[in-house]
């Protein structure tokens, strides 16, 4: 019961190259994000797009594969779940954002050249 409590799947295209960020511990983490775009008919017939962005973040095995493998345009299918982050800016404001920690990613769209 606790997978569904906070998972989220999405199918969409890469907004941009994966940022990767090393860290002296040894980690790092991939950050990129994802464009899914959905349509519908309006009342007169016309095709109506919507794209919505989503930031992500994929650790570890995950960020190589990211850094190996994904680039800007290429559709892409990641799971994970939904965290929230909270920071103050150079200014002392604070500032909140969401963004999905991802857990597993399978690659659509070719591999990068």
């Amino acid at each position: 019961m606790n997978m569904i409590r906070n998972n989220v799947q999405l199918v969409g295209n890469l907004g941009m190259n994966p940022e990767i960020k090393k860290f002296d511990s040894g980690k790092k983490v991939a950050n990129f994000t994802i464009a899914c775009t959905e349509s519908h008919t309006d009342k007169e017939g016309k095709k109506i797009e919507t794209t919505q962005w989503f930031r992500a973040a994929a650790w570890e095995g995950l960020a190589t594969i990211a850094e190996k493998y994904m680039v800007k345009g290429k559709q892409v299918a990641i799971s994970g779940k939904l965290v929230n982050k909270n920071w103050k800016d150079k200014d002392g404001k604070d500032c909140n954002a969401t963004e999905i920690l991802v857990s597993d990613i399978l690659l659509m769209g070719g591999k990068k050249d």
